[in-house]
């Protein structure tokens, strides 16, 4: 079952860009990542999808369940 999953990414041209995961345009563009993140939480939130959260260079960073997660932490089993 795939999940969900909304990302910040960097925008190629600067700031910062909301994305559906596998999406190839941008939800929302911000010109700060803090704005982006809380953007992004919010329809991550809404949606029960997973965030991502991406580095300048376009690694990982963080990443957050809001939803049915397939593997939640043990103890909340």
């Amino acid at each position: 079952m795939t999940r969900e999953s909304h990302h910040v990414v960097p925008n190629k041209d600067g700031g910062w860009d909301v994305k559906r995961g596998g999406g190839e345009r941008a939800i929302k563009h911000h010109d700060l990542k803090t704005d982006a993140v809380g953007h992004a939480r919010d329809i991550s939130r809404n949606q029960k999808s997973e965030l991502v959260i991406h580095n300048k260079n376009g690694r990982i960073s963080n990443a957050d369940s809001h939803g049915n997660d397939p593997y939640p932490p043990k103890d909340k089993r």
